[in-house]
């Protein structure tokens, strides 16, 4: 199992920035790929961005050249560093992280709120 923790969101003004981070416990060993998701009201859930065991990175086309993702292997988590934030970029943010054997693991969510 592995157990995953959000943190960091909350409220933004247009054009500022949030760092969310995503602290794993457990058999984080057998992770192969870290991701970052949003879901706003009446929308689906979809991929912001992801980081692979190797470091690969890849990421949403509304998102790219504003957001990056990184992690720290000494602590055990994942960031989002989200820059020029929008309206649109509004949502919970959930961290997913998925097994070697692929097995998908989420946090419980975190709330980001773009608004002057």
């Amino acid at each position: 199992q592995v157990r995953l923790v959000e943190s960091g969101g909350g409220l933004v003004q247009p054009g500022g920035s949030l760092r969310l981070s995503c602290a794993a416990s457990g058999f984080i060993s057998n992770i192969n790929a870290t991701g970052w998701y949003r879901q706003a009201p009446g929308k689906q859930r979809e991929l912001v961005a992801e980081i692979t065991s190797d470091g690969s990175t890849n990421y949403a086309d509304s998102v790219k050249g504003r957001f990056a993702i990184s992690r720290d292997n000494a602590k055990n988590t994942v960031y989002l560093q989200m820059n020029s934030m929008k309206p649109d970029d509004a949502a919970v943010y959930y961290c997913k992280a998925v097994s070697r054997r692929g097995n998908g693991y989420w946090g419980q969510g975190t709330q980001v709120t773009v608004s002057s």
